[in-house]
């Protein structure tokens, strides 16, 4: 009686709307002429929150949750969009400073960037922009190429396009920071590359991001250092890197943006960068934890959290992880091809992708999620969201642009004997582009649980990189033979 009156209370929850979660990577909306692939800038103007990613178009929120896809021209490589006396200017790599009337545009080219110096003197082109306003004065902050590290200058506030004065350099590589070095061990002691430079004021600091070691690495981390004044010193934070994880589904954490979320907390934003680079790269999310001193952490998640100013949210933990390969179990798929089996699809990596055969129209995979020996008992899960990560068609994630329809058609069904099954999920009549899906449903007790896939962009192979069902342990059934508890 108790876990039905849990169940029917998080239904109810969720009918309301509060208990809203996100979780990572996240689930993002994509359209002709934008993919979200990486390089995050995020700025909020008035109720809403706007979203620029290298791939092309804009997203924009009212909550930092459900993000809406709007084509928008000319944007570049590494996008940055700031408000300066009514206008909104973007920049980003190689490329002239563009302005415009409205956050989406249209943006025209304001002008190409004058009184810039020569490389010697810190210019190596436009690399990974960002303008900062303080004080309503614009500043221009970018990465030299390399080891160079991080600069500084003034813009005219007349001219935004016009540097006002010399370049200042802020920092540069440092070998000594382990985590900056080129390679999957951090082990080239000499190499790195030094990049995307956001800056945040907060409580009277600038705290300056930046990230390393490159986006090739699942090494690809964030750091930052702090100053009292935007021209420096600034000081390396003794508890950096800010964002590193390099196991799991969330891997190459860096390149992102700071915004203050609806609750009025700090929200980071930034690059996934998935270990198999046909798998491309995605966007995540997470608070930002500020401590008594000053100093931030950010906790790096990939399972359901609370959303911005949820109300009150479940916990839910991963229960597919790595079950069709484990003793006894009864989980099952429709087909694989060599080298892209079915296990890939819950091994918790994505390095690995499932490929059906191409004759299999209607793919499947059934996972048991208590696969118990005769000696053991069954235990059940309340399921109440999944993830699934597909293979987007193999772009890198560097392209300017969605090519395919990305729309996938698939359903979720349910079974406590593997035989009789009902439906928790059905987006068989999907019409929405997205290339990793969080979907969460009432929690439903279940044994085993089934991903059909229907339909997906064609003539592409279907690629599965991960699925995840998510829940928590409910009720046991006992084990076939007893075993006596001394």
């Amino acid at each position: 009686m108790k876990r039905i009156i849990l169940v029917a209370l998080a239904s109810l929850l969720s009918v309301c709307g509060w208990g809203q979660r996100y979780c990572n990577p996240l689930p993002m909306v994509i359209g002709q002429g934008g993919n979200a692939s990486g390089d995050v800038s995020v700025f909020r103007e008035g109720d809403t929150y706007y979203m620029f990613c290298t791939g092309g178009g804009a997203w924009t929120s009212d909550n930092m949750l459900d993000w809406s896809f709007t084509p928008v021209r000319n944007v570049p490589v590494a996008p940055d969009v700031v408000k300066y006396r009514g206008k909104f200017y973007m920049s980003g790599n190689d490329c002239p400073l563009y302005v415009a009337d409205n956050p989406l545009g249209p943006y025209e080219v304001l002008g190409d960037w004058e009184n810039t110096p020569d490389v010697e003197g810190g210019w190596n082109g436009a690399f990974d922009m960002h303008i900062f306003i303080d004080n309503d004065k614009p500043y221009l902050l970018y990465s030299g190429r390399g080891i160079s590290g991080i600069f500084i200058v003034p813009l005219d506030p007349d001219q935004p396009n016009r540097f006002a004065d010399k370049p200042t350099h802020l920092f540069g590589f440092d070998s000594s920071h382990t985590w900056e070095r080129y390679g999957e061990m951090n082990e080239y002691t000499g190499v790195a590359w030094i990049e995307g430079p956001w800056l945040f004021k907060y409580k009277g600091t600038y705290y300056l991001q930046y990230s390393a070691s490159g986006t090739q690495w699942k090494t690809y981390a964030e750091g930052y250092y702090t100053a009292k004044n935007i021209m420096g010193p600034y000081k390396y934070a003794g508890n950096n890197p800010l964002l590193r994880k390099t196991d799991g589904l969330v891997t190459g954490t860096a390149h992102g943006s700071v915004v203050e979320g609806p609750d009025g907390g700090l929200w980071q934003f930034y690059t996934i960068v998935l270990s198999n680079p046909p798998g491309g790269r995605r966007i995540g999310m997470d608070r930002i934890n500020v401590d008594k001193k000053g100093q931030w952490s950010v906790t790096i998640t990939d399972t359901p959290q609370p959303a911005p100013g949820a109300i009150g949210t479940r916990e839910s933990l991963p229960v597919t992880i790595n079950k069709i390969n484990a003793m006894n179990a009864l989980s099952t798929f429709s087909s694989q091809q060599p080298g892209r089996y079915a296990s890939y699809a819950v091994d918790n990596s994505s390095g690995t992708v499932w490929e059906p055969e191409p004759s299999d129209e209607t793919p499947s995979i059934t996972i048991e999620l208590s696969p118990a020996t005769r000696f053991d008992e069954v235990q059940l899960f309340d399921v109440d969201g999944v993830r699934i990560m597909f293979g987007g068609g193999g772009r890198r994630g560097f392209g300017r642009g969605a090519g395919a329809q990305e729309i996938y058609k698939y359903k979720i069904e349910v079974s406590m004997d593997g035989e009789n099954w009902k439906t928790a999920l059905d987006r068989t009549d999907n019409t929405v582009q997205k290339n990793t899906i969080f979907e969460e449903f009432a929690p439903v007790e279940c044994r085993f649980i089934r991903l059909t896939v229907t339909d997906w962009p064609k003539p592409q192979p279907l690629s599965v990189i991960e699925f995840t069902a998510f829940g928590l342990p409910s009720s046991t059934q006992p084990a076939r033979v007893p075993i006596p508890h001394f």
